[in-house]
């Protein structure tokens, strides 16, 4: 069987490229469609401890989603959605006013149509299933335009920009 090329043999950017320091590693990933929080340590017993199901670590991201969240498509992700692989946990959800005043431009930017809404909601799930916000969102008619995790655990993006790193003390 052939072997598949890796992400820098594709002609994708990856981490490699911009962390400049030895010995660290992802705890946790994002889709390459995601944006955001990403955390890097060389603590195996922290990485652990976010990343397995069993620790139920809240992962927070802002969503933009085409269409308009109403009040029952926001109590269906309150009380967990029922995705192909089994039930979600139930989510923390609200709906955000406007855009977060935070946000960087997106390259490429998001679809602009101007016959189909979209809107900005906050979501906090527990588990960290393949693809869950983006499948969970579309379950209930919303499809995710912009994906931005915000916050692993206690540790937030507070005010990162994108390539900016912070070191975290114990």
């Amino acid at each position: 069987m052939p072997r598949r090329p890796s992400m820098a043999e594709s002609g994708r950017r990856t981490l490699a490229e911009f962390v400049r320091i030895a010995d660290v590693y992802p705890a946790g990933r994002l889709d390459f469609d995601s944006e955001g929080l990403l955390l890097l340590t060389d603590d195996g017993a922290l990485a652990r401890r976010l990343t397995d199901p069993r620790h139920r670590t809240a992962k927070t991201y802002c969503v933009q989603v085409e269409g308009d969240p109403g009040e029952e498509a926001l109590r269906t992700l309150r009380k967990g959605v029922l995705l192909n692989d089994g039930p979600t946990l139930p989510a923390q959800v609200q709906r955000l006013p406007q855009p977060p005043d935070w946000l960087w431009p997106r390259d490429p930017p998001v679809r602009f149509r101007k016959s189909v809404p979209d809107a900005w909601i906050e979501l906090t799930i527990h588990e960290g299933r393949n693809r869950q916000v983006r499948r969970m969102t579309a379950a209930v008619g919303l499809p995710t335009l912009r994906l931005i995790r915000t916050r692993i655990g206690e540790i937030a993006i507070d005010g990162l920009a994108p390539g900016d790193t912070r070191i975290l003390e114990e």
